[in-house]
């Protein structure tokens, strides 16, 4: 099962990282700010559009954006 915790998580590292602020990352992909933040909380899931729109927010393919959440979950210990 996909753990939203874990994409959020992955999602904020990578925008951190391009040194995006949330608000410029909402805006480019069309989604409030709040639902954003939820994202990456964990708190919300994303649909495929949104997880596509907020990847090409971040010039990324969102192949490479989930490759990375691959990477993480598999990092992750089973319960």
């Amino acid at each position: 099962m996909l753990d939203p915790i874990i994409v959020g998580k992955v999602i904020k590292n990578y925008r951190e990282e391009k040194k995006l602020s949330q608000e410029v990352v909402s805006g480019l992909a069309d989604i409030g700010r709040t639902h954003l933040s939820a994202i990456e909380r964990g708190a919300r899931k994303p649909t495929l559009d949104t997880f596509f729109k907020i990847a090409d927010a971040m010039n990324v393919s969102a192949g490479d954006l989930m490759k990375l959440i691959e990477n993480e979950i598999q990092k992750t210990p089973a319960d």
